[in-house]
């Protein structure tokens, strides 16, 4: 049930202003919606950091410590560091999705859906 990096850019590629963005000071790429950070992370890492609300957030690492872990981030956001060889991919990628319904216009949030 392992994830990768690659399916993980492939399920923020699919929103709607979903990017991957090389940050050179950091040596790997973000994936981006929109002009936001989504998640953090390169094909060689074994882990990534995704974008989660702060109840999502505390959640996971009450209740899967063992494939979550905190990842500091300054903003409103909570973060994980995600164990990609652990991790549910059909949860992962709710986990994703989710975060940007949070941050998309609503219009085009209805348009997504609508599309599925």
């Amino acid at each position: 049930m392992a994830v990768t990096y690659e399916q993980l850019k492939q399920w923020v590629l699919d929103l709607p202003g979903g990017e991957e963005v090389m940050v050179a000071e950091w040596g790997h790429p973000t994936l981006r919606v929109n002009g936001k950070m989504f998640a953090s992370g390169s094909p060689d890492s074994p882990t990534c950091t995704v974008k989660a609300s702060k109840d999502e957030q505390e959640q996971l690492l009450a209740t899967q410590p063992d494939v979550y872990a905190f990842a500091a981030y300054v903003g409103r956001f909570g973060w994980v560091q995600v164990d990609l060889a652990k991790v549910d991919p059909d949860e992962l990628h709710e986990l994703v999705v989710e975060a940007w319904r949070r941050t998309a216009p609503k219009k085009l949030v209805k348009q997504y859906d609508e599309a599925r």
